[in-house]
């Protein structure tokens, strides 16, 4: 019996086989995946240090290890004991306008933390940002100012910082006609009722954390970074 040719594959070769990669893409390759290795090792080794007892490493390079880290890789555990989160904390801002005739405005108070709730709710897969910026963006400035707004080193002016700049990317430059010159942000703090089984008594009562205005600078604005 006579043998047969095998049929051609997709791409023409004979069986289906492909040919293998050229030395320059199979270089690319490689360097892309050390690199990508490279890039995961130095992830994962900025979070554990963050987290870490202190040592060597973290007295060292502790001021590059928050760089990096904070305020968008910072670990919190308030989710578990030995004290879980019994608040409902909500972010609200507003904002002071020139209008265009000259003169000024200011808007009622934005929830932006119920804009993100609206954002997740029914939200299979909602992003990290909607669920964790905002909040861990106010337990940043939280941690690093005093009871009279005072910025406690480095960290607090990021912080600060960072909030405004969250602030301008939910208003904008623009805003109800005119532009925005100052923005105030406070907290809403309403402790979360016991349950009707409970015994415990609590004061449900919202608490209101209000910052001093801000004036708005160019690197505030969204894309400043970017300029």
């Amino acid at each position: 019996m006579a043998e047969t040719d095998p049929e051609p594959g997709p791409d023409g070769d004979a069986g289906g086989t492909r040919a293998p990669l050229s030395v320059p893409a199979q270089l690319v390759v490689a360097v892309g995946v050390a690199v990508a290795v490279v890039a995961a090792t130095l992830h994962l080794a900025a979070a554990f240090l963050s987290v870490s007892p202190p040592n060597t490493l973290t007295k060292r390079h502790g001021a590059a290890i928050d760089d990096y880290v904070y305020p968008e890789f910072e670990r919190v555990w308030k989710l578990f004991a030995p004290n879980p989160l019994q608040q409902n904390i909500a972010v609200q801002a507003r904002a002071e306008i020139r209008t265009p005739d000259g003169g000024t405005a200011t808007t009622g108070w934005r929830d932006l933390s119920a804009q993100d709730g609206a954002a997740i709710r029914h939200n299979p897969l909602p992003s990290h940002t909607q669920q964790n910026e905002l909040r861990r963006a106010w337990e940043f400035y939280v941690g690093s100012h005093d009871a009279q707004e005072r910025p406690q080193g480095a960290r607090g002016d990021l912080s600060g910082q960072y909030i405004r700049r969250i602030v301008m990317l939910r208003f904008g430059r623009e805003k109800d006609g005119g532009t925005v010159r100052r923005v105030q942000v406070r907290s809403a703090t309403t402790p979360v009722a016991p349950p009707p089984w409970s015994d415990e008594k609590i004061d449900t009562k919202t608490v209101y954390r209000v910052l001093p205005w801000w004036t708005v600078t160019a690197e505030d604005l969204p894309g400043a970074m970017s300029r």
